[in-house]
């Protein structure tokens, strides 16, 4: 049986490409597309560079997505999509015309000015190695150190919500809440930096019957039975309720939509 052939989305940037990947993935939310790949063209500087990546996308009949500063790549970028028919998608460029339109100032056109390793970088390196060893409640003592915390039952996003804070620079402590496990009594020192977060029950019993089935366990295990889960989900309910906790329902929602409004509350 043939492998399905993926479509490519290519990230074309002079920096490391995390803006437009960003848009990519949530427009890509809206669409059902399997095997759609999604690949970075890092700090790209020169024109051959640019040749290379142009050539490749046109073979496989894909598009791409840039943040390019110069305004000679730029120029190449455009060249080269009329000459090979490939659609490219500007993501800086209308904004930075918009700036210039507007405040009738000039772009500084320095490429990756954001990878400077300033004080703003490390803060973000250090929440991620936070985020890591505090996931799923690993030191209750951290709790007390965390800028926000995250609690909700088993497979309701907690751990990729945390990674994805991290990186905005937020040091994150996810924690499970179980029926069998009380809460730290850490929880009632940090009021106003918890959330909450809720599902709808059927919608769990499939994320838990299909990530059983990824281990090859018995999807009707009572860990994935609707009377299990409707168990947690009241009894997180009112473990937010004496916490005084905001709530999410998080039921259909994308990781970046919950993380923004996480923000809202914290």
């Amino acid at each position: 049986m043939s492998q399905a052939v993926s479509r490519l989305i290519a990230i074309c940037s002079d920096s490391i490409g995390e803006t437009a990947e960003a848009v990519v993935r949530a427009t890509l939310q809206q669409f059902e597309l399997p095997n759609t790949e999604i690949k970075r063209y890092m700090n790209v500087r020169n024109e051959d560079e640019l040749y290379r990546l142009m050539e490749e996308v046109a073979e496989r009949g894909g598009f791409v997505v840039y943040t390019l500063v110069q305004p000679e790549l730029r120029e190449i970028i455009r060249e080269e999509a009329v000459r090979l028919n490939v659609r490219i998608v500007d993501i800086m460029g209308p904004m930075m015309q918009a700036f210039v339109d507007t405040f009738n100032d000039t772009p500084k056109r320095t490429p990756g000015w954001h990878q400077r390793l300033d004080n703003d970088y490390f803060r973000r390196v250090e929440a991620v190695e936070f985020a890591v060893n505090n996931d799923d409640g690993k030191d209750v003592g951290a709790i007390l150190k965390a800028d926000i915390i995250i609690l909700g039952v088993s497979r309701i996003s907690k751990t990729p919500l945390s990674i994805f804070l991290a990186h905005k620079g937020k040091k994150v402590v996810n924690y499970p809440v179980i029926p069998e496990l009380t809460p730290p009594v850490q929880l009632r020192e940090v009021r106003g930096k918890i959330i909450g977060l809720t599902i709808n029950a059927e919608h769990l019993v499939k994320i838990r019957s299909e990530r059983l089935k990824a281990m090859g366990l018995p999807d009707d295990a009572k860990y994935a039975s609707l009377e299990r889960v409707e168990e947690e989900l009241n009894y997180a309910q009112s473990v937010f309720q004496s916490l005084g906790c905001p709530v999410i329902d998080v039921t259909d929602k994308a990781i970046e939509e919950i993380a923004a409004l996480i923000m809202k509350y914290i």
